[in-house]
């Protein structure tokens, strides 16, 4: 009986001992480009974290990139396009400034133009750090070419709080 004891207590110590670690794998300045495609412009400001979620843990210890380091750019081609109107900044404003200030960092905002028009939008109805290109996907499909890597944000609606589904 002690030996079966002493050797469950083997197997499942280091079980209660055992716990996660944090490791710095050697990632090399992004060269990414976001597909924003949203189904709702309020969706903006959360897809917005997207870009934060990567440049923020990169520009910090131990990695410490520099803003020109990362190529990011981001292409805008669904309902959020009216976020980058210019016309619709007293209901953007949040979102507007959270872009203005990543495109300060190097962040590149597109614009689809076939978006454009079936919003009815024009190149001068954006603001000054949008770039207005010809096809979202044709774009993607460049970028990618480049050595880009692809991503895309899926926000959903959170229906718990955090503190409720711990």
């Amino acid at each position: 009986m002690r030996s079966i004891v002493a050797v469950l207590l083997l197997l499942f110590a280091p079980l209660g001992l055992a716990q996660g670690r944090e490791v710095f794998p050697p990632y090399p300045p992004p060269k990414v480009v976001y597909d924003f495609y949203l189904d709702d412009p309020a969706k903006m400001g959360a897809a917005l974290y997207w870009i934060r979620s990567l440049i923020k843990p990169l520009s910090e210890a131990p990695y410490d990139y520099a803003p020109e380091e990362m190529q990011v750019v981001v292409v805008i081609h669904g309902t959020e396009i009216v976020t980058v109107a210019r016309k619709n900044y007293a209901r953007y404003r949040e979102p507007v400034e959270r872009m203005r200030y990543y495109a300060s960092l190097g962040v590149k905002f597109e614009v689809c133009a076939l978006a454009a028009v079936d919003f009815g939008y024009r190149p001068a109805d954006f603001y000054d750090f949008v770039q207005v290109v010809p096809s979202a996907f044709a774009e993607l499909v460049y970028r990618q070419q480049q050595g880009y890597a692809l991503l895309t944000p899926r926000v959903l609606v959170r229906r718990h709080s955090i503190e409720e589904i711990r």
